[in-house]
């Protein structure tokens, strides 16, 4: 169990990550991921426009996640699914794109594609820009069985989709970050961190830290694990108020970086304090280069230049 999700509920009035401020340069991580948003949220394209905004950085975040996992995808083929162009969910698991029009595997299409409809489902739950309250979210356990389902849909088997693997079942990804907890131990796991979410009024970088570390560590599903690990902490980062716009593309920090992605995610595996606050400080830097691509698709949307 990782030091960061106490293994018992915690006690009523303590909050379960706000100890995790005090450890070397979290503060400082906090409040530079805070400063590049604030100074996104200013930009002219999100006075008017900021839906298409928000949906030409899904497509980015989505392809970028993808490429991640190693799924290389051209944008503006996944543009043209995310646009109808191509439609998904129609029976094809490569959302209807032929394989010569996507230039490149149909197995990096499904993923990719799949990436995509977690993105659009994430968005559903998203506040709109400037809207007064914040966002309702169910349960963080329904949120990520749900975005299992629209990752893995098309290219996983139906009866894994949404579902913590089962008795000895080892994932399928993320295999460089060491062995995974079986099955009932991931599933304690998952249930342990929706409580701690709900629990926690931590800043949003830190509780989507910890939501994207633990479901890399943990890989509680057959597949796609890191998809919905990343799909789910932009989700928070904007629906606990740190992105307002919706528009910061973290996804784009970790394709730039693969590997120091999973090096870093490992250290946060082992539950140091160096290793938490390492990773914390990891997310916060993929959120201002996120905050950068963000503002290069407000620019591009401000300007018409959008393929």
């Amino acid at each position: 169990m990782l030091p960061v999700v106490p293994s018992s509920p915690p006690p009523a009035g303590d909050d379960p990550l706000t100890p995790l401020l005090d450890l070397a340069g979290v503060r400082e991580a906090v409040d530079r991921a805070r400063t590049a948003c604030e100074e996104l949220r200013w930009h002219e394209a999100f006075r008017r426009r900021w839906r298409e905004v928000r949906a030409e950085a899904d497509v980015r975040a989505a392809r970028a996640g993808a490429a991640v996992d190693g799924a290389r995808v051209p944008l503006d083929v996944l543009r043209g699914v995310a646009t109808g162009v191509d439609r998904v969910g129609s029976g094809d698991a490569s959302g209807g794109v032929s394989d010569e029009a996507a230039g490149g595997d149909p197995a990096d299409l499904r993923v990719a594609v799949g990436a995509l409809r977690a993105t659009a489902l994430a968005a559903t739950w998203r506040p709109d820009l400037g809207a007064r309250a914040a966002a309702a979210l169910p349960p963080l356990g329904q949120v990520l069985a749900r975005l299992h389902a629209a990752a893995g849909a098309g290219w996983l088997p139906e009866a894994d989709l949404g579902r913590v693997r089962a008795g000895d079942a080892a994932p399928r990804d993320l295999t460089g970050l060491g062995a995974a907890p079986d099955g009932a131990e991931a599933a304690e796991r998952l249930a342990l961190l929706t409580r701690t979410v709900g629990a926690t009024r931590a800043p949003a970088l830190v509780v989507a830290a910890v939501v994207h570390g633990e479901l890399l560590a943990v890989r509680p599903f057959a597949a796609a694990n890191g998809t919905v690990a990343r799909a789910a902490a932009r989700l928070l980062v904007c629906a606990r108020g740190l992105d307002p716009t919706g528009a910061v593309v973290p996804e784009a920090g970790w394709a730039a970086a693969p590997l120091p992605y999973l090096a870093t995610a490992a250290r946060f595996a082992t539950g140091t304090p160096e290793g938490v606050a390492a990773w914390i400080g990891a997310c916060a830097d993929a959120v201002v280069a996120g905050a950068a691509e963000g503002r290069r698709v407000a620019d591009a949307v401000l300007a018409g230049r959008l393929g």
